[in-house]
């Protein structure tokens, strides 16, 4: 508000300044965010990334994003000649360049949130290393995160500022109503940590839609071994939907959709918000008895990985839609119905 004098009265000018919205990203899963933008229909913003002889990377952007709202998005996941940590590096560098700017609001939209899996100490002496990924977030300027589907709810505790935790589970039951061959499925946990994960779909998929889970144990001191023991549930004679955050290495899967199959299990579908499918994931999908695999595109899925089981659902309009609501300072959960903070 400004107030000049005219004539011995006063009189007042109230400026509305004009909102500007940039969104921009790494070079780890460019596509998504193509398709982000062109729902948000805005043009997407270059950072104008260069890459030095020894390594080190740069961004400087072609626009100006001073006083902007300002949406950096990148996924953490691998990609050729690139690893994680190249993804989260550049996308530190990124919310750097526009805090220092003067960019007035940053947005880190991680898609699919890098190191989630070290959240706590399972062990002596080890980090925890989401916590630390977060810290740096927060240390490279970032105002809020904006995430799908994170591994373990309390790292939304670890950022010192707003975290918009997005669900892809309504998309997923979504294409499960509109594909399934029967009516009568059951939601399956892989393992009995994620029975909250199959409840919550099987909510979203119908009110008679049963819940089961299976019972695993990892041999000690074993990496990306598991051994799946029994089935918790009603499941001999159904089709039954495997759900996860994420299938890595696919053991979990695997070896749950093999327990199901022996307990009678008609049919098993996998389902996953992040398919990061690290080797030897493929081959253990192609030689499983699951019969489909149905994942979003919160990483990108390179060729040599897109076998016929697998289905990609799109994520980008549920990103487009959260990106619109913090822009325009209206609730991120609403969009989900409160259900992505379960």
């Amino acid at each position: 508000m400004i107030t000049e004098e005219e004539g011995g009265r006063s009189a007042s000018i109230e400026l509305t300044p004009k909102r500007k919205l940039h969104v921009m990203t790494g070079r780890t899963h460019p596509a998504l965010a193509r398709d982000v933008a062109a729902h948000l229909g805005v043009d997407l913003a270059d950072p104008k990334l260069v890459d030095f002889a020894n390594g080190e990377m740069r961004p400087r952007f072609e626009k100006s994003v001073r006083g902007a709202d300002v949406f950096v998005m990148q996924s953490h996941g691998w990609s050729p000649g690139r690893s994680v940590n190249d993804s989260l590096m550049e996308q530190w560098i990124m919310i750097d360049a526009a805090k220092r700017a003067s960019a007035k609001r940053i947005t880190a939209v991680c898609p699919y949130y890098g190191y989630s899996r070290q959240d706590r100490k399972s062990k002596e002496r080890e980090p925890i290393t989401a916590r630390m990924v977060s810290d740096f977030f927060h240390a490279a300027g970032a105002d809020r995160i904006m995430s799908i589907d994170l591994h373990s709810g309390q790292i939304q505790g670890f950022f010192d500022g707003p975290v918009d935790h997005l669900t892809a589970v309504p998309l997923l039951t979504d294409y499960l109503r509109e594909h399934a061959p029967s009516g009568d499925f059951v939601m399956v946990a892989p393992d009995t940590g994620r029975t909250k994960v199959a409840e919550q779909a099987a909510r979203y998929a119908g009110s008679s839609v049963d819940v089961a889970a299976v019972y695993k144990r990892r041999p000690k001191d074993a990496v990306n071994q598991v051994q799946a023991l029994d089935v918790m549930g009603d499941v001999s004679g159904r089709m039954c939907v495997l759900i996860d955050d994420m299938i890595d290495t696919a053991g979990t899967i695997c070896a749950a959709a093999d327990i199901l199959l022996d307990k009678g299990a008609t049919e098993v579908w996998a389902m996953c918000t992040h398919a990061v499918l690290s080797d030897p994931a493929v081959d253990r999908l192609k030689n499983s008895g699951i019969a489909r695999v149905v994942v979003t595109d919160t990483l990108p899925l390179p060729p040599e990985k897109q076998i016929d089981k697998i289905e990609v659902v799109s994520i980008a309009q549920v990103v487009a839609d959260c990106i619109d609501a913090v822009f325009s300072d209206r609730s991120v959960s609403q969009i989900f119905g409160g259900e992505n903070q379960t």
